[in-house]
Formats: structure tokens, C-alpha cells, sequence
């Protein structure tokens, strides 16, 4: 057999086995867990809005439901060493197949937020009550109808900073769990894995021991512990340029969840009062001073009105890297993945104290375990279901068709998705700087080690998919593919 039809064909076959999936990240104590190989998992991961909140377009557009710019991301991501993104806003009602399964085959996984900032699509901070409702309750169950079912799914945020001050401290904690109650429900009731659900915080000092505390104690006689966050997200600016764990106040962070009993991380992080970002805090946040932590998402993927971006779209779709990227990529390439990937044992089986007033520290916070029934009609969407089900599809481009320069202008040519099967991608120690020539040094990997190239079952390398004239198919079947000469 021709040596390049045999290439293509064993590189096809070994992308069908990575379209079956990642494997499953399960929650033990303080950590993730990879339920395949036992080792921990932290997240390094990018949030990712296209556009930002404004472009949210439903019926239309989100994220997650544009093919061929979810091949560009996470080719990108991939050799960047991303292994998990952060989404915001998506629309039940749109078909996430395609992006889901170009994220799945990157080794990447997804968090979805289920709410969105337009109206009666999350609970409102001033009238919590007033927009805890059944078509809300139909929009949050469509969003995990449709998410629940890809493996890379890794977690639901049941919301986002619904508590981000003193004055809804009080309003908004029995809420929070109410929603996380319903979510858990309906994802028991629905079957499948189980895949965890958590809220993602403001970091307000005041109230961060406090909000942390009434979200994961144990409600007594609450069966299954269904309204306890699985996990508990921070968003953190407070490490700007050249600081240092304590400047930044990463010891108080360590010191106030240092007894967690569930993961922590940062669900966005990445101060931009200091440019260029350099990201000096990545070492910090993966090294043995934050071991509590499970790693974090930097904001954001794509540079908006806001400054943070690592990427610029470009007007015809293409990109181009920003020094944000490589300086990110660099501190990546640093980390010591070995220790990422090291368990506490002790930490893995903390168990929860019961909800009390006690551990509440701020007067103004709520104490109030009584949560707000479910809305009428409830009951039956979790009973038989709701929206639109999501399914792990065939990827079939591998090679990045639009254009991609490096920051000072020159193309980078021959970029495209490597297949990484079971466990998640990791940054390799390349850089795709200076590969503006032709010759692509990037490649993600799914192996422990960050060997360069995409992993086999057997955990060696496998050629790029860079077949001239040719387009794969690759099956969601084991062992199923489709080769077609694109003559």
C-alpha cells in the first residue's frame, strides 16, 4: 500500500478512537480525576466567547456552533496546551456537534455555563425570585440536555457572580443551590455518567470564606448532597505583572480554601493593568504553594473591546497570535506536569461539615438552607426530559483553512488538529513562535510525558494529518473510517 494512503489511513483510524472520547473526569476531595488513569487533573485552561457577550445571537450564533472557527480555536489551543475551555453563552437550541467533537478529538475539555446574560436566561442579583421560573428552568435543562452527552463535557456553572457583594448576600446563596438541586436532579434522573455541577465566584474578600462554606456544606438530611456544589470557581485579577504569592494574595487564597472539600480554581484569571501580560503566575498557581487549587482558565480567547485576548480574528475569519499567546505558551511549557497530576490522598477524602450558622464569618451573608422550591412543572422535565440531545459526530477536517499569522505579521502555514485519544491534550514544550516560515512546530499531546506529536492507545506518536489532496473522515464507531481522495 502506498505509504501515504497507509499513514492517512492509520492516522484516520486512531482519530476514530479519539472522537469516542475523553475519559471521564470524576471529582474526589479537593481533586479531578481522570477516571481511566487514576491521576489528577488540573485544568489549563481559556475561556472562550467569541465576540464577547454581545455577540451572543440566539437562534443565530454562539460559541460553540460555527464548525470551521472551532477547528481554527482548537488547533490553536491545542498546540498552546490548553486542556480545557470555558464557555458562557450557548443556545440549547443550536447543534454544538460538530464544535464538541472538534474540542473532543483536541483532547479539550468543555465548561458550560448554563445561564446567559440576556433576559429570563439566568436569575437576576435584585429579583432572584421573580426570574427563578419554568421557562428558566426549560432553558438551563436544554443547555445540559444538549451538553450531556459529549464525553469532554467536563461540568455545568449553575451561575456566575450571582452573589458579587454584601448588599445580595443574602438573597442570592439559596438560589444558587436551588438551581445546582435542579441540575443534579435532572442529570440523576436523565442517567448516563455523572458529570458535576458548581458555581463560579466573584472574588469579593469579604464574603469569599462565606460563600464557599454555604455552597458545599451538608444540608442535613438532604438526600444525595443534590444542592452541594461538585465545584467551586473563582474569578481572580489580583496577580498583576511582576507580583509574587503573597503581593497577589495567594496565601490568603490558599489559607481561606485550604480545607475545601471539593476542587477550586480559578474560573478566570489574568490581570490586564500591566501590559504586556506575562502570566508569571501560572508557575505559581501549578506549583507545590497551590496544590489546593486544581489550576484555572485564563480570560479570554479572542481579544474583545475589554484588552484581554490572546487571539485577534481577523476581518476574512483567520487569526492572529498576540504576545499574550506565546508569553502564555511559555509559562505552560515551564510547568512541572508530574506534579500537576499528583494526588493528595488526604485531600482526596475531606468530607463536608453540616450546614451551620457557625461556619458563616460575615454577618450579612446568608444562613438560610431553606431552599426555594422548584418551579411548577418541574418535576416533569426532570422526569421525561427536555430539549434537544447532543452527540459526538464524525470531524471530518483536520487541516485549518483559514489564514493564521504570528505577531509580527508572517503566516503560519501547515496548522492543523492532531488526534489525542483518552487522555486530555498537554502543553509538548513547542512553540508555535517563529513558525511563521512554514515549518509548524506546535503539537499538542495527550500523553503524560508532553511528548510532541498526537498520542496513540499505546501512547506513541503519530504523524501529523498533513495528506495533500486528500479529506478524512473519521468514524464515531471503534475502528470505523472513511477515506476520500479530494480529487
Amino acid at each position: 500500500m502506498h505509504s501515504v494512503l497507509r499513514d492517512a489511513i492509520f492516522a484516520a483510524a486512531v482519530f476514530a478512537g479519539a472522537v469516542r472520547g475523553l475519559n471521564p473526569i470524576k471529582v474526589e476531595g479537593q481533586d479531578f480525576v481522570d477516571s481511566e488513569t487514576g491521576k489528577r487533573f488540573e485544568i489549563l485552561g481559556i475561556d472562550y466567547q467569541l465576540g464577547g457577550e454581545q455577540a451572543y445571537q440566539p437562534g443565530k450564533d454562539d460559541p460553540l456552533s460555527n464548525a470551521k472557527n472551532c477547528l481554527r480555536d482548537a488547533a490553536l489551543m491545542q498546540r498552546l496546551g490548553v486542556n480545557t475551555i470555558r464557555t458562557y453563552n450557548v443556545d440549547p437550541k443550536l447543534n454544538h456537534d460538530k464544535c464538541a467533537s472538534i474540542f473532543n478529538a483536541a483532547g479539550i475539555y468543555m465548561i458550560v455555563d448554563v445561564n446567559s446574560p440576556l433576559g429570563g436566561e439566568s436569575i437576576e442579583r435584585e429579583k432572584p425570585k421573580d426570574s427563578y421560573n419554568l421557562d428558566y428552568v426549560k432553558r438551563i435543562f436544554g443547555v445540559v440536555e444538549n451538553f450531556r452527552h459529549y464525553p469532554n463535557t467536563l461540568g455545568f456553572f449553575g451561575a456566575n457572580e450571582l452573589v458579587n457583594s454584601d448588599a445580595n448576600g443574602k438573597s442570592g446563596p439559596p438560589y444558587i443551590r436551588a438551581v445546582q438541586r435542579d441540575l443534579k436532579r435532572y442529570l440523576k434522573a436523565q442517567g448516563g455518567r455523572k458529570i458535576p455541577v458548581g458555581y463560579s465566584a466573584a472574588d469579593v474578600a469579604d464574603i469569599r470564606v462565606s460563600q464557599i462554606e454555604y455552597l458545599t456544606c451538608a444540608i442535613p438530611g438532604e438526600q444525595d448532597a443534590i444542592s452541594r456544589s461538585d465545584f467551586f470557581g473563582i474569578n481572580s485579577y489580583s496577580w498583576c505583572g511582576k507580583a509574587s504569592f503573597k503581593e497577589a494574595g495567594y496565601d490568603v487564597l490558599v489559607r481561606d480554601f485550604g480545607q475545601s472539600t471539593i476542587p477550586v480554581f480559578f474560573s478566570e484569571y489574568g490581570c490586564n493593568e500591566v501590559q504586556p501580560r506575562i502570566f508569571e503566575e501560572v508557575g505559581t498557581l501549578y506549583g507545590e504553594q497551590m496544590t489546593v487549587f486544581s489550576g484555572g482558565l485564563v480570560y479570554e480567547w479572542t481579544q474583545e473591546e475589554n484588552n484581554y485576548g490572546i487571539v485577534k480574528i481577523t476581518k476574512d475569519g483567520g487569526a492572529k497570535l498576540l504576545g499574550d499567546y506565546h508569553a502564555l505558551q511559555k509559562q505552560y511549557n515551564d510547568l512541572d506536569l508530574k506534579l500537576i497530576m499528583s494526588r493528595n490522598e488526604t485531600a482526596s477524602n475531606l468530607k463536608p461539615p453540616k450546614c451551620s450558622s457557625k461556619l458563616i464569618d460575615k454577618a450579612t451573608f446568608s444562613k438560610d438552607w431553606d431552599l426555594p422550591e422548584a418551579p411548577k412543572g418541574t418535576d416533569e422535565l426532570i422526569k421525561n426530559g427536555y430539549g434537544k440531545a447532543g452527540k459526538i459526530v464524525s470531524v471530518t477536517e483536520a487541516k485549518v483553512p483559514q489564514k493564521i499569522v504570528d505577531t509580527d505579521g508572517s503566516e503560519i502555514k501547515g496548522l492543523e488538529l492532531k488526534p489525542v485519544k483518552g487522555s486530555s491534550n498537554t502543553p509538548d514544550g513547542t512553540s508555535l513562535e517563529g513558525s511563521g516560515s512554514g515549518n509548524n512546530r506546535g503539537g499538542g499531546s495527550g500523553t503524560s510525558t508532553g511528548a510532541s506529536g498526537a498520542a496513540s492507545s499505546s501512547g506513541a506518536a503519530v504523524p501529523g494529518l498533513g495528506v495533500v489532496g486528500a479529506k478524512m473522515a473519521w468514524g464515531a464507531l471503534a475502528g470505523s473510517f472513511a477515506f476520500v481522495l479530494g480529487l
